[in-house]
């Protein structure tokens, strides 16, 4: 798809937003302030389209993207539906529909190849009124409740300066104002790695459902685990997750390691037999990471260029346009002369609902989360509330698995250990 979009810097060096990066929640909140008459600038460092993994969304992304205004242009990609989650371990296979949830709210999305949807996001939001500058980082930042400023380079290493009202951080893992700033902090999670392709998958099983992504378990370590996101046309993205030195013992190279494990998986075995890969296999290692906080004078941190746990249950690009439409609407109203406190109604929120998917990933990696997957004995009213989470609702307090994320889990858990259906029935 061609990008629209140019490089092209016009004379003023001024803006009332300046956004960096030029992914889901900087696409989305540069949209939704331009719609509303305000002069936003997007500043990204690489050239559209460039490739992105975090390709399987969730449902309540859908909720966001019409919000700003960008479903529509999100929805022409015609993506692979998605309705769920299905899960493999040692033969054991379930599967979690999203569209049995507790929550309000749609039950479907998409999964994606970011570099086509990421293209059309930006470009729905070029076309709302918001400029766009590819080839361009940004190398210093002052900042200024009133007027912060960028340094900016160029493509051919031009300098320049760009003042604006307020800036929004979306650079993803490039974290720019976390680095500039020194808000940046380690993550409390384990530091792990991911190996990723894609592939012409040429999956013939009858069984094998599309519309969900696949999540499998290591048959001997719990803690390395799969994914598999099927694309239209036969396409698939296919990674491994786990601790460095593990998936570094065995192979060559990461294009070994990622199919040695692949293969000692039997679900994943079976399905990507004749599957051909179609690009390098790439690695992704120590992504998770946290700051000090999310919002400081003249500015607050999206989405990833924030914190980002981990890849498991896809909630990146959630919590990235989550971030972004609470954001704006603060931002519209700051310029418009009214005193925000970007704690309380920016980050405390946001935190609330990141903080819930940290439980369960928490959970994923410690074995209790695949206990109560795997456990066929639930009711359907837990069923639902576990389902709305993993659909990204881990903002919706009427969930009681939202509300007391870990104390739900640890005694549904613990029930599913004791294999005591009784008490599933009963712990909420």
């Amino acid at each position: 798809m061609a990008t629209g979009v140019t490089n092209h810097m016009d004379t003023h060096d001024t803006t009332d937003v300046a956004i960096i990066g030029a992914g889901p929640s900087g696409a989305a909140a540069a949209a939704w302030l331009a719609r509303r008459g305000l002069h936003v600038r997007v500043i990204e460092r690489s050239r559209f389209p460039r490739f992105s993994i975090g390709e399987s969304l969730l449902p309540q992304c859908m909720v966001h993207l019409e919000a700003c205004g960008l479903l529509e242009a999100a929805r022409a990609g015609d993506f692979q539906p998605k309705n769920g989650a299905a899960f493999t371990w040692r033969g054991q296979d379930t599967a979690i529909d999203f569209r049995d949830k507790f929550s309000p709210g749609p039950g479907t999305t998409w999964q994606v190849e970011r570099a086509d949807f990421d293209q059309r996001l930006i470009e729905g939001a070029r076309q709302a009124g918001a400029e766009v500058e590819f080839d361009t980082s940004v190398e210093a930042f002052v900042a200024d409740a009133d007027h912060p400023s960028l340094t900016l380079v160029g493509p051919s290493g031009e300098r320049r300066s760009l003042r604006s009202r307020f800036v929004l951080d979306a650079s993803g893992y490039g974290r720019v104002l976390a680095r500039l700033t020194g808000l940046a902090r380690p993550s409390t999670l384990e530091s792990r790695c991911a190996l990723f392709t894609h592939i012409e998958d040429h999956i013939v099983c009858p069984r094998h459902d599309r519309e969900k992504i696949l999540i499998g378990l290591h048959p001997d370590h719990p803690g390395i685990w799969y994914w598999l996101i099927p694309f239209r046309n036969g396409r698939a993205s296919v990674g491994v997750v786990g601790d460095r030195a593990t998936l570094e013992a065995t192979g060559i190279d990461d294009s070994e390691r990622l199919w040695h494990f692949i293969h000692a998986e039997p679900r994943l075995a079976e399905l990507l037999a004749n599957a051909e890969t179609t690009r390098d296999v790439g690695r992704l290692e120590g992504y998770s990471a946290d700051v000090q906080q999310l919002h400081g004078p003249g500015f607050a941190l999206l989405g990833n260029a924030g914190e980002f746990l981990d890849p498991v249950f896809s909630s990146g690009v959630t919590i990235a346009l989550d971030s972004a439409l609470r954001a704006a609407p603060l931002v519209e109203r700051q310029l418009a002369g009214e005193k925000i406190d970007w704690e309380t109604q920016f980050e405390q929120p946001l935190r609330r609902g990141v903080a819930t998917f940290r439980e369960f990933v928490d959970a994923w990696y410690d074995g209790r989360l695949p206990r109560i997957i795997f456990n066929a004995q639930q009711t359907p009213r837990i069923r639902a509330m576990i389902s709305s989470v993993l659909a990204g609702y881990a903002w919706d307090e009427n969930n009681p698995f939202v509300a007391a994320s870990r104390r739900r889990l640890n005694s549904l858990a613990e029930a599913c250990s004791d294999e005591a259906s009784s008490i599933i029935s009963e712990v909420c």
